[in-house]
């Protein structure tokens, strides 16, 4: 039989108001009256009806977060985090999958799911200005990621280009010379584009040449595309001393390729990745990576939402995460033996 606020307030000898506020976590509750009640709760072991809470508000209880890339490892990381940081406000999270493809992302955005959420989170590749310009669902809207839109919607983000730079910083203060970039994507990706844009900054500013000889552009953002392209960059006879490349997956398959071509890592060619993935930190060499800080995105956004959501929110804002370079075996070599 399900307990109930009543069986609660008469096992702990208050009235259903008062135990009402301390299941909504009201602040006017004294310490003494909210332990006394959160005993009785979890000696009757009390779960509340979120479903009724959010109904009785006009709500459904429910957000959207919709990423081009599920079985990319940054975007489930990303995901779980995110439904971490909804569950403590006591929201589920509904997944879309857009492939980043524009026309379902301009779905999504338009209120595919109108009806069942609450707010959207959205991740968008392709989607343009335009897109979210003519946009009239009112149903609150977050952005993820470097698509910069001037528009009055909430965006979270990391600064690609700053990260980018602090990445070949790192190769270049360890005296590589030759740092190759690998997964400049054919396309419009923004992302890839700002990542370029700091690998050229940061080689210019330790008067390093920017060849483009060096530069790889890959189709996809997998283990095959970043063998594939460190392949193609060593048939041409050129030799890297680094590789900065554009996400961890990509890195791991170069230093996969490199493997293959007898090249040691990071002996003969020092690689960094980027997003801190768990795959990178378990290899044989464990990976040097760009980490974002996914969890504090995912609050970020979770808190930006359900503040349109309620009706609390200010102007909209552009909020930059942070991020630190990670420092592993790929660049730094095995520690010494004990």
């Amino acid at each position: 039989m399900r307990v109930s606020l009543k069986d609660v307030a008469a096992h702990a000898g208050v009235s259903i108001k008062t135990v009402s506020n301390v299941v909504n976590n009201y602040q006017h509750v004294t310490p003494e009256m909210r332990d006394r009640v959160q005993r009785a709760i979890d000696e009757l072991g009390y779960r509340p009806n979120l479903t009724a809470r959010h109904l009785r508000k006009g709500r459904t209880g429910m957000i959207a977060l919709a990423l081009p890339e599920l079985g990319n490892p940054y975007f489930a990381e990303l995901a779980a985090a995110v439904i971490d940081a909804a569950a403590e406000h006591d929201y589920i999270v509904l997944l879309d999958h857009t492939g980043g493809r524009r026309a379902q992302e301009v779905l999504v955005s338009q209120g595919f799911r109108a009806r069942v959420i609450d707010g959207l989170i959205l991740s968008p590749i392709e989607l343009e200005a335009e897109d979210l310009s003519d946009r009239t669902e009112n149903v609150p809207l977050v952005l993820l990621g470097e698509r910069h839109y001037d528009l009055p919607y909430d965006h979270i983000a990391i600064d690609n280009v700053a990260a980018a730079r602090l990445a070949v910083r790192h190769l270049t203060g360890l005296g590589r010379r030759e740092v190759a970039f690998i997964g400049a994507r054919r396309g419009n990706s923004r992302p890839a584009e700002l990542r370029v844009r700091g690998w050229r900054e940061e080689l210019s500013a330790a008067g390093l040449s920017c060849d483009d000889g060096l530069v790889a552009t890959t189709d996809g953002w997998g283990h095959a595309d970043g063998a594939a392209a460190m392949h193609r960059i060593l048939e041409t006879g050129r030799r890297p001393d680094a590789v900065f490349a554009y996400n961890d997956p990509v890195a791991i398959g170069a230093m996969r390729a490199l493997s293959e071509r007898g090249l040691r890592v990071p002996e003969d060619v020092a690689v960094v990745g980027f997003d801190d993935v768990e795959e990178g930190r378990f290899g044989t060499v464990t990976l040097t990576s760009v980490s974002p800080d996914k969890e504090a995105i995912a609050r970020l956004a979770v808190e930006s939402v359900l503040a349109r959501v309620s009706g609390e929110a200010a102007a909209p804002r552009r909020v930059w995460a942070d991020y630190r370079l990670i420092e592993r075996e790929s660049t730094l070599g095995r520690p010494a033996p004990r």
